[in-house]
């Protein structure tokens, strides 16, 4: 069973939220307050699959929360529940490493696609580590993919510059891997959004691709310019002319 961590100070809604994701069969904390939440997380150390976090919560901020569980190195999904439909605030969230974002109030149908959808990304990259694991030492580098300076470890689900490893959330991890994936090739933002979210288009803001492009740009200037802008259509990696 996969274990959610809710953290929500709406009883209501957090207990409504619960009981739709029990249902689906799985385990469910809720946290109404942060210092509940860091508990779980942090000190318990219960193994959590995903968090659905709250913005404003009583003694604190979801965005608080969410850089800490970053700078903890923890790469556990992250939706932000948020009844603030403004564009600022949504981009901020992601741009602090959440993976997906849900307006209040929301339909359970389409808190249970973001959920399953990004559970079965996450562990569809675990099954891949297990599995290379299993392979002899010389074929494991075919698991790794070298752009820039940095090295993509697929087995791991992590990456490198050099031997140094980078700061990276997992939906930006499947996103660059897409990209390094299909070097030259355009990708349109249609095909992104159904290969990373894996949800009805409906559900997911076209804005979220975008802001998650200029997040791997921000963080590796390195190679800003090969993730290129094909206006009107996609995206596309192409490598430096040297």
């Amino acid at each position: 069973m996969e274990n959610l961590l809710l953290v929500e100070d709406d009883q209501a809604l957090a207990m409504g939220t619960e009981y739709s994701l029990k249902a689906e069969g799985y385990g469910v904390i809720v946290a109404n307050q942060l210092s509940m939440a860091r508990q779980v997380l942090f000190q318990e150390e219960k193994e959590i699959s995903l968090v659905l976090l709250d913005v404003m919560l009583p003694d604190g901020t979801g965005f608080e929360f969410c850089r800490e569980i970053r700078e903890q190195g923890l790469m556990v999904p992250i939706i932000f529940l948020t009844a603030v439909a403004e564009e600022a605030n949504i981009v901020q969230g992601l741009e602090i490493g959440a993976d997906d974002y849900i307006t209040k109030p929301f339909r359970v149908k389409e808190l249970l696609s973001r959920v399953k959808a990004i559970l079965r990304r996450q562990n569809q990259y675990a099954r891949i580590g297990e599995e290379t694991g299993k392979t002899a030492p010389q074929e494991k580098e075919n698991q790794r993919i070298y752009f820039g300076g940095y090295v993509m470890d697929l087995d791991n689900y992590r990456l490198y510059l050099g031997s140094v490893p980078v700061d990276c959330t997992p939906s930006e991890f499947r996103l660059l891997r897409e990209l390094l994936v299909h070097r030259g090739q355009v990708l349109t933002r249609e095909q992104l959004i159904q290969r990373l979210w894996d949800v009805d288009g409906s559900f997911v803001d076209d804005n979220t691709l975008s802001v998650y492009i200029k997040r791997l740009r921000d963080k590796f200037p390195g190679i800003k310019d090969c993730i290129q802008t094909v206006r009107g259509v996609g995206y596309q990696y192409v490598e430096k002319k040297v």
